[in-house]
């Protein structure tokens, strides 16, 4: 076994552990273990020659993103800012702990760590294709659920948002994704408001 199948097993297996399930085409699976896999599948179709290290990221972008909960920090922008920091560091360093477990070197889990932290996101192409793939998968799996409870508005700058962190080839495979009825309307008046 190499040592990216050795990573991928682990850094799934802790994500296996996540509390939070979901339901897709039937089949039950613990959210975070399957949005990494969905994360990494983005990735290999935005770079089929994705290197060893964006693909490494992939699949630990948000490892272990249960343990770090939302509500323990204050509430507002300052709050939520301070949480995704730390969150970054949390999954930085856990992807690090499993790399290191399997014997890869310093260099390449400092590489893995910067794509995850989402340093130099416009100038780094890995790390913009990573940005890509998340924004990808928010619309594909997470886009109707958010708008079931969030108004109008809101969608608006959450989407106005999301189009803005993306590239090209992000957004050309957006507009190429199924969207209910409402999720059309809000992504057209999105992309239509100056």
């Amino acid at each position: 076994m190499k040592n990216l199948e050795k990573a991928f097993a682990l850094f799934d297996a802790y994500n296996r552990n996540s509390p939070e399930h979901l339901v897709h085409e039937g089949t039950e699976y613990p959210a975070e273990y399957f949005y990494a896999i969905k994360l990494h599948e983005w990735v290999t179709k935005l770079a089929p020659e994705a290197s060893e290290s964006l693909l490494l990221a992939s699949r630990a972008q948000h490892i272990g993103r249960w343990e770090i909960a939302r509500n323990t920090y204050e509430e507002g922008r300052v709050g939520y800012l301070k949480w995704r920091t730390d969150l970054s560091k949390f999954h930085a360093s856990k992807a690090a702990e499993i790399m290191e477990s399997v014997g890869y070197d310093a260099e390449t889990i400092e590489r893995v760590q910067q794509i995850i932290r989402k340093q130099k996101i416009k100038a780094d192409d890995e790390v913009q294709t990573m940005e890509n793939a998340l924004c990808l998968v928010f619309l594909e799996y997470q886009y109707d659920d958010l708008i079931a409870k969030t108004s109008e508005e809101k969608m608006i700058i959450i989407l106005q948002k999301t189009w803005a962190k993306m590239s090209d080839p992000g957004r050309n495979q957006a507009l190429s994704l199924h969207y209910s009825d409402e999720g059309k309307r809000l992504i057209n008046m999105a992309l239509s408001a100056p």
